[in-house]
């Protein structure tokens, strides 16, 4: 199984878990919270530039 698999899952089981045991909406903190902590690794990485991530919220295209 390779390791976006992994992680999917266990992104998966986290989410449902949280709305199982505590309701909607601290699901959907929970989603936010892992949302912006993948982004932010991204960028730590290296794999996700802040300035074209910005540029893409404002609507502007990028061809690189």
């Amino acid at each position: 199984m390779s390791t976006a698999t992994k992680s999917g899952a266990v992104f998966g089981a986290v989410l449902a878990l949280t709305w199982m045991v505590l309701g909607f909406w601290p699901f959907v903190f929970v989603a936010a919270a892992m949302v912006v902590g993948a982004l932010g690794g991204r960028i730590m990485d290296g794999k996700l530039s802040v300035s074209n991530l910005v540029e893409a919220f404002r609507g502007k295209r990028s061809s690189s």
